[in-house]
Parts: C-alpha cells; sequence; structure tokens
C-alpha cells in the first residue's frame, strides 16, 4: 500500500467554526472536517534505513484501511516479532513518518527483532475503540502467517519470525493501544509488552501534570493532552472512562485486565506530564502481581526518541533501545 499523505487546504465557508484545534496539529470544524497539518515528513518503505534490515509494506485490512510496514534485520536464523503501535494522540501519527520508520529500523537493527509497525485508525473520524480494534485485528493477522503455506509477497516477512515470541509495543497512544491490545488478546501466549511512555489520563490531575502542564519544547501539554482525550474518546465520555483511565475506580486496571497481561517493560521521561500516571499505573501492575521493568529517562521529555535529536536525547534513545533488546532477549 502507497503512503497516504494528508493534505493541508483552507477553510470553506461550508465548514463553519473551529470546534477544536491543537496548534499546528489538528484543526476540527464544526461541519465535522478535519484539518491535519504535516508536521512530519511521510516517507516510503523503500526510504533508508539502518544497514542490514529491509522493509516493505502489507496491507492488513482493507475494509479499515490498516497496514503495517515492516522492519527485517539480517541477522541469522528466526528473530522474535514485535508488534509496534505509533503515537500521536490517537489523532496523528503514521507508521510512514520519517521519525517512525528511523527508530523502527532502529529497534529491528539493534534489538534483533522483526519489527511491524501498525498503520490504525485514528479519531475524530474513528473515535476509540477504533484504534484498539485494529490492533488486536493486526496481532491475529500476523500470527495466522505462522500457518500460512501461501507464497504470497505480501507474507514474504513470515519467514524471519519466530512466532512463538511475540511482543506487543508502542509509544504514547501506541503504548495505550499496546496495552488493551494485550489485554484481549489473553488466548495469545504474548512474551511481552513494551510501554514507551504510554498515554493515559483521568480526571484527577497528578503531581506531575500540575508542576509540568506545560513544558517548553516539550509535544505534550495538559491542555494539548485534554484535547486528544475529547476528540478520541466516545462523545460526552470522561477522562476516568476505561479506554483512558485504566486506574480509574472501576475500569478494571486492579482486576482481570491487569492479569492478563505478560510481562511488562515501561519508560518514562523525566520531564513529561504523564510521568507520574505511567509510575502509579507500574505500580498498581506490580500490586496485581505482574512483573513490571520501570525505567525513567533523565533530562529529556515526551516522545523524545521520535521527536528530539539533540544530544541528550540521542544518548537516551540508544539506552533505550538497547534496554528493549535485554528485555526482549530474556523472555525466551
Amino acid at each position: 500500500m502507497g503512503v497516504i499523505t494528508p493534505s493541508v487546504q483552507p477553510q470553506n465557508l461550508g465548514d463553519g467554526r473551529v470546534e477544536e484545534e491543537i496548534e499546528g496539529l489538528i484543526r476540527v470544524y464544526e461541519g465535522g472536517r478535519v484539518q491535519r497539518f504535516p508536521v512530519v515528513r511521510e516517507v516510503p518503505s523503500s526510504w533508508e534505513t539502518e544497514p542490514g534490515v529491509t522493509s516493505g509494506d502489507a496491507v492488513v485490512d482493507a475494509s479499515t484501511r490498516v497496514w503495517a510496514r515492516f522492519y527485517v534485520p539480517s541477522h541469522a536464523g528466526r528473530r522474535p516479532l514485535l508488534v509496534y503501535f505509533h503515537g500521536g494522540g490517537f489523532c496523528l501519527g503514521s507508521a510512514s513518518w520519517e521519525s517512525y520508520h528511523r527508530f523502527s529500523a532502529m529497534v529491528a537493527a539493534q534489538a534483533c527483532c522483526v519489527v511491524m509497525s501498525v498503520n490504525y485508525r485514528v479519531a475524530p473520524e474513528d473515535r476509540l475503540p477504533a484504534a484498539y480494534d485494529d490492533a488486536v485485528a493486526a496481532v491475529r493477522w500476523a500470527v495466522r502467517a505462522a500457518d500460512c503455506g501461501a507464497e504470497d509477497s505480501g507474507w514474504w516477512w513470515r519467514h524471519r519470525c519466530d512466532f512463538s515470541r511475540v511482543f506487543l509495543g508502542g509509544d504514547s497512544a501506541g503504548g495505550a493501544v499496546a496495552y488493551h491490545a494485550a489485554a484481549r488478546l489473553s488466548g495469545l501466549p504474548l512474551k511481552g509488552m513494551i510501554l514507551i511512555q504510554p498515554f493515559f489520563g483521568g480526571e484527577e490531575r497528578t503531581p506531575s501534570e500540575r508542576r509540568m502542564g506545560q513544558v517548553a519544547g516539550s509535544p505534550l501539554s495538559l491542555k494539548v493532552s485534554d484535547t486528544y482525550w475529547r476528540l478520541a474518546l466516545p462523545v460526552g465520555a470522561r477522562r476516568d472512562h476505561p479506554w483512558c483511565n485504566p486506574a480509574a475506580a472501576g475500569a478494571g486496571a486492579g482486576g482481570q485486565e491487569v492479569c492478563r497481561l505478560p510481562p511488562v517493560l515501561t519508560f518514562a521521561a523525566e520531564m513529561d506530564i504523564l510521568r507520574d500516571r505511567i509510575l502509579e499505573l507500574c505500580k498498581e501492575m506490580r500490586r496485581e502481581g505482574r512483573s513490571v521493568d520501570f525505567v525513567l529517562h533523565g533530562g529529556v521529555s515526551h516522545a523524545f526518541q521520535v521527536l528530539d535529536s539533540s544530544l541528550i536525547s540521542q544518548d537516551r534513545t540508544r539506552d533505550m533501545i538497547s534496554r528493549i533488546k535485554t528485555f526482549v532477549d530474556k523472555h525466551q
């Protein structure tokens, strides 16, 4: 499937007033039209990647326009499969964004695994649980490849996968997608889950949200976070909805949902408003008996590994990928 590049068009008189807006990123009009701004370049699978990594796209579900980009390292033998979900507040982002293309290739090369980067539906056109549904469907589609005898070109990557070692992962909104998908895939023996600054919310503000509501240079402020949730959740839902806040009373974080999760590697950033919310979720998962490794990267903010090219971010990204490799190697 080719890369779909969003176009930015001027407002038409029939669009009506602007109902929701995140400046420079997305604008939603009263008439229902959604205007997204191309803040990150989209690239084809043939775009340069890490040495020794082969990349290609495949259609997962033509009816929902869900597709995936695969990154296959040249390492000998079959490699673990990491099904990865991009970030973007459930409203933006793409597996074809250059930043995700580069990061996914780095993970494939350095963590020695096949990466399947899923391009799922986004809000407000497709509100939650659309992204969660797409994630579950994508994982099941990938696992079916293990038993696929056809030599269709869309399955070229399957011969390099060890389907007994499947991991889910994602960053920001993609981390939340991975979390909810893993809880719904209890019948599948997942080896682990990698959550990178997962995007969760809640009505009650955490200390880091109160102190760091607007961090200079961060792509995620408290105002932006609230707007994403208004656009992503079902119309009228509040931020203690279980799709937003799995730790809320009655949301299930302390019950069956957490009990269905595989071992977890979770990353947070010191200067991220989500820091304390992520830490609390990790504590809750541990209380329920889950195996949780928690890593806090100092001196960086939300999504640094894909949106910040500073020297400190590059250093922290290398550490992140090294820890991902250790986690994947540990869970045989």
